[in-house]
């Protein structure tokens, strides 16, 4: 998709916040820090307008982006972050749960990863919570110009392993906001998975 008008619509932590005209979403989640951010903003082709944070856990909304008037990107909270106190856990768990498991508009979930790193303890709950909703999920793995290519096998293979990966049921890529690697890709799921 050419993208050429984006704009942040809301930030929601209940459903009757949510937007009601119907566009599908799709939601971007992942440990903070991971580059959902980055990922936004290569997607959208805008350098700061989803903000990259020296402060993870700074996110504690869900903030709907809607992209050209088709569809919007759901930032979720990132995950995994230390200094977050357990009630703010909780609650961002609640409310994570609340869109995931009864958004209609919801067609698919980009979980991101540290290319880098075996997946975490998070990354695999997330993983496993959103395969039991049957959620189609794409898994980007993030910072992938860190790595040299050659080695991409060897690393996808450790991911899709740790996280107990369903190639029936879910996609896999390497994404770099560096060099833009991966963006057709992540672009062409989130299109075909728009119309479902």
């Amino acid at each position: 998709m050419d993208v050429h008008n984006v704009e942040m619509v809301m930030s929601a932590v209940s459903a009757a916040q949510y937007p009601t005209d119907g566009k599908p979403e799709i939601a971007l989640v992942g440990r903070s820090n991971v580059g959902k951010s980055s990922l936004t903003n290569t997607l959208i082709q805008r350098k700061n307008f989803a903000r990259t944070s020296s402060q993870p856990g700074k996110t504690q909304t869900l903030n709907f982006y809607n992209v050209e008037d088709q569809l919007y990107f759901v930032d979720v909270p990132g995950y995994g972050y230390a200094k977050v106190s357990k009630k703010q856990r909780e609650a961002f768990g609640h409310m994570i749960e609340e869109y995931i498991t009864s958004r209609k508009q919801l067609r698919g979930v980009i979980s991101l990863v540290d290319a880098r790193h075996d997946p975490s303890a998070d990354d695999i709950a997330m993983y496993e919570w959103l395969h039991y909703y049957n959620i189609p999920i794409l898994v980007v793995a993030t910072k992938s110009d860190k790595i040299s290519k050659s080695k991409f096998n060897k690393f996808e293979a450790n991911i899709k392993r740790t996280l107990g990966f369903d190639a029936a049921e879910s996609s896999f890529q390497f994404f770099s906001s560096e060099t833009k690697y991966g963006k057709d890709q992540v672009w062409a799921w989130i299109e075909a998975h728009m119309a479902m």
